[in-house]
């Protein structure tokens, strides 16, 4: 097996790209995913932060992806977090957002690839009550109705992420993400209670989440997986 080349190539957003030093312990799950495979796996994570399923083809990082990618590789696909912002990058759920992620579909099968869509992680987010709440709206249901409508493999990190973070608590599940005390990072000297983006350790843990939703739907990576 040492000389077999699995290509996975990712496209999403902040909580999904690998960080840069400045914005440190922040991470994204894209930079963890490759700790779960072997050797054979090589990851090659296009996410930028601040990119919807439009931007991200209008900057032509799709076309980047499209470029390199070749029969047999995976390319997992995560937008949402901006697709439903109001000032600017708003994406109708079940219009252009769904039509922009048909655009990575066909672009990884017409290059005899596998495009895997994800439903977007979840925002820490517990109401008044101390109960879990979703903020993504009809969005994560645009992604399982379009992959089920033309045939994608599809990873319910939505409803993955809401069961981690249920389970975890509403005090426990800050761990995940970037909550820091003034002074404890000179990245954030100011402190940081942010329940969007995840620190490392975090990361690593939704990365595992996107391995048990490849485990779910049998996708044919899991054979790299580690043992």
């Amino acid at each position: 097996m040492g000389n077999v080349h699995v290509n996975v190539f990712i496209a999403g957003d902040s909580t999904v790209q690998n960080c840069a030093s400045g914005y440190k312990p922040q991470e994204g799950w894209g930079r963890m995913l490759p700790k779960y495979f072997n050797e054979n796996v090589h990851v090659h994570n296009y996410a930028l932060g601040g990119r919807s399923a439009k931007s991200f083809i209008d900057e032509k990082l799709l076309s980047d992806i499209l470029k390199q990618i070749e029969p047999e590789d995976t390319l997992l696909v995560q937008f949402g977090h901006n697709d439903e912002k109001l000032n600017g990058a708003f994406a109708d759920p079940f219009g252009t957002y769904q039509a922009y992620l048909k655009r990575y579909i066909d672009g990884a099968r017409e290059r005899g690839a596998i495009p895997v869509l994800l439903s977007p992680v979840n925002r820490r987010c517990f109401n008044l009550l101390h109960e879990f709440y979703p903020t993504h709206g009809a969005y994560p249901q645009a992604v399982q109705e379009l992959c089920s409508e033309l045939n994608v493999p599809f990873i319910d990190l939505t409803r993955l992420s809401a069961q981690h973070y249920i389970q975890l608590g509403e005090e426990e599940s800050k761990k995940l993400f970037l909550f820091l005390k003034p002074g404890e990072s000179e990245n954030y000297p100011d402190g940081s209670e942010d329940n969007t983006h995840f620190i490392d350790s975090g990361a690593y843990e939704i990365a595992g989440l996107v391995v048990k939703g490849m485990r779910e739907i049998g996708l044919p990576l899991i054979k790299h997986l580690k043992s």
